[in-house]
């Protein structure tokens, strides 16, 4: 296994936490217009139960990776060891990625609110959309 730098693991961190930023404020504003909406459906609350995951992996990943910048930037008080690095790189990786995942589902169910029409439609978008951001990390 490559040991990545200190230094590289402070960009990527700063990176992800930019991208998961957006996207659990997207998620969050999402969860609030749920939380608002008068209709109960069976897709709606699948929905809901989406959008709440992919808030929370943003979050957590934001954190993870908040966390590898305080201990990876100049003038960190104490002596930090690349051992050390691991469990927040591993989460803040883990949850960035069910986030993406998450954020995939939601938006392959967003059109079956709509019609069947529009629900293959979101499905084929949101699948690909997967698939090519896999295929560029």
């Amino acid at each position: 296994m490559i040991e990545l730098t200190p230094e590289y693991l402070n960009k990527i961190a700063s990176q992800i936490i930019v991208i998961s930023s957006l996207l659990s404020g997207f998620s969050i504003a999402m969860i609030a217009n749920l939380l608002i909406n008068e209709k109960k459906t069976k897709i709606l609350n699948l929905i809901f139960k989406t959008t709440i995951i992919t808030a929370s992996s943003f979050l957590i990943a934001v954190f993870s990776m908040t966390n590898i910048i305080l201990k990876t930037t100049d003038g960190y008080p104490l002596e930090v060891t690349p051992q050390e690095l691991n469990f927040p790189r591993i989460i803040g990786i883990t949850a960035f990625m069910i986030g993406l995942i998450s954020l995939s589902i939601l938006i392959s169910l967003s059109g079956w609110t709509k019609s069947r029409k529009t629900g293959i439609f979101t499905t084929v978008v949101g699948v690909l959309t997967f698939i090519l951001i896999i295929m560029n990390t």
